[in-house]
């Protein structure tokens, strides 16, 4: 049974005994004031966050276990998995035959149906060609042997160099580029990767020594990144995005900027506005794509993302209110609408005259229903519909410029890569680094577009700064 303490407890015990005694009841109140604070604020936190899916809001998709997904509403198709009949069938195509390592003529010595003897060869027999890993992959070694030789006349040693190109190590540029792409492309480890190498190629390799090479690489990449970080600034459209990453045991972001035949990743510690003026400059005079973040209105052109616009529409829908509810049911069905007339004008069904046409009805709705949800009872849509209704010109930046898209799409596909190794490697140890995820996802993405083996330029980046030659370069037409 709980005892109560009461004043007149309190007066029979000694004076000491009273002091500690009201002491301590004075900080239980202040405790137990607190605590009902805090419940108050986890119940409120709780209750903001209930409900929020990828759907809905900023989260990404990855925290959404695939079977808890809504089922969509049309019925289950009822055909069977894989190609469907029709279709046009994907082979790989031969390579000729004087390319091949082996090539066996086979040929039938009895005829199948009487058994007589069969001679003479196919002016065109069917070629059946079968790809394999030799039986035993091995390194190339090359030694170079030094010789040193003594001056006759002045008793001088003197030690052959060694030729322009070959490394001061023991690993060449082709498995230089090929250990830091295992580590930046595929998302292997420093101990994945030398394992890796030690079992399948049979060349010796610890962690250590791809540290080494990881450090060797970014050095002879790093005239590439800068020289299409110096590019950006002249660009007259680029998608950007950010991600939260780990550099040791500080919080950093990973930044990407995606213009049309390059893009550029950067690691900073901030994700201010500051990081623009950096790698866009001050004065940046193209258009932006990006989210609603606020560290993108310094720009003076910038074109909100309409799915993430979508997501924000969906989030009114489902916040309960009936106000907020049919302003967000209305917005969404007329972004519905403009994602049926991009993706005519993007196939090329339509013009862009007819594109435009289409598009000024819907604006006009658009720029209505904002208008009324700035009066919603609902106080986060009313938010929301203030701050696009007074920004409207950022969510028609596309309808002015030919080569803008309404979304954030290329941003959102080059960081995907990005985010998948952040979540495997939990960010970077130290600055070098990031310097070395930074360009390495940079030249990798950069290859993707304009379509290049990366694996071929990596290695030549590295031949010529191995040789002291001037760098490749990435950058269109040069």
């Amino acid at each position: 049974m709980q005892t109560v303490i009461t004043e007149e407890v309190i007066a029979r015990q000694p004076p000491e005994s009273q002091a500690i005694i009201r002491l301590l009841l004075a900080k239980i109140a202040v405790l137990e004031e607190e605590n009902a604070e805090l419940r108050k604020r986890i119940e409120e936190l709780e209750r903001q966050g209930k409900g929020k899916t990828p759907q809905n809001s900023s989260l990404p998709p990855s925290t959404q276990h695939p079977h808890a997904r809504p089922e969509r509403p049309k019925g289950k198709s009822k055909k069977k998995r894989g190609g469907q009949p029709g279709h046009k069938k994907h082979t790989r195509p031969l390579i000729p035959t004087d390319e091949c390592d082996d090539v066996q003529s086979l040929k039938p010595t009895e005829c199948r149906r009487c058994g007589a003897k069969l001679t003479g060869s196919d002016p065109e027999p069917l070629r059946h060609q079968v790809w394999d890993l030799p039986e035993e992959i091995k390194a190339n070694v090359t030694e170079f042997q030094r010789h040193r030789l003594k001056c006759p006349c002045c008793g001088e040693m003197t030690c052959a160099k060694l030729p322009n190109g070959v490394p001061q190590g023991q690993s060449g540029p082709h498995l230089m580029a090929f250990v830091a792409l295992l580590m930046a492309y595929f998302r292997q480890s420093k101990r994945r990767t030398s394992e890796f190498v030690s079992v399948l190629l049979n060349q010796p390799c610890c962690p250590a020594l791809t540290v080494k090479i990881q450090n060797q690489v970014t050095e002879a990449l790093r005239p590439v990144y800068e020289e299409l970080v110096a590019e950006l600034p002249k660009q007259k459209h680029v998608n950007g995005d950010e991600t939260p990453t780990k550099e040791a045991n500080s919080k950093a972001w990973l930044w990407t900027f995606v213009a049309q035949l390059f893009t550029v990743f950067a690691i900073r510690a901030t994700r201010k506005g500051t990081v623009l003026d950096e790698l866009l400059g001050e004065d940046f005079g193209g258009v932006v794509t990006c989210d609603r973040a606020k560290m993108y209105w310094r720009v003076k052109l910038v074109q909100w993302c309409w799915a993430h616009l979508k997501r924000d529409f969906q989030a009114m829908i489902d916040t309960g209110d009936k106000s907020a509810e049919w302003i967000g049911v209305r917005l969404r069905a007329a972004t519905c609408e403009l994602f049926e007339h991009w993706a005519a004008y993007r196939d090329g069904k339509i013009s862009r005259t007819t594109f435009l046409r289409r598009m000024r009805p819907v604006r006009r709705r658009v720029e209505h229903l904002l208008r009324s949800g700035t009066q919603c009872s609902h106080a986060k849509t009313r938010g929301t519909c203030r701050e696009l209704y007074k920004h409207q010109k950022w969510l028609w930046t596309f309808l002015r410029y030919e080569d803008v898209e309404p979304t954030n799409n290329a941003g959102e596909r080059s960081l995907r890569h990005a985010v998948i190794w952040r979540k495997l490697s939990f960010g970077t140890q130290s600055a070098r680094g990031s310097r070395f995820v930074e360009t390495l996802l940079t030249t990798i993405e950069t290859c993707r577009q304009q379509r290049r083996n990366v694996f071929a330029f990596v290695t030549s980046a590295v031949q010529s700064h191995l040789a002291h030659q001037p760098t490749p370069s990435l950058l269109p037409g040069v």
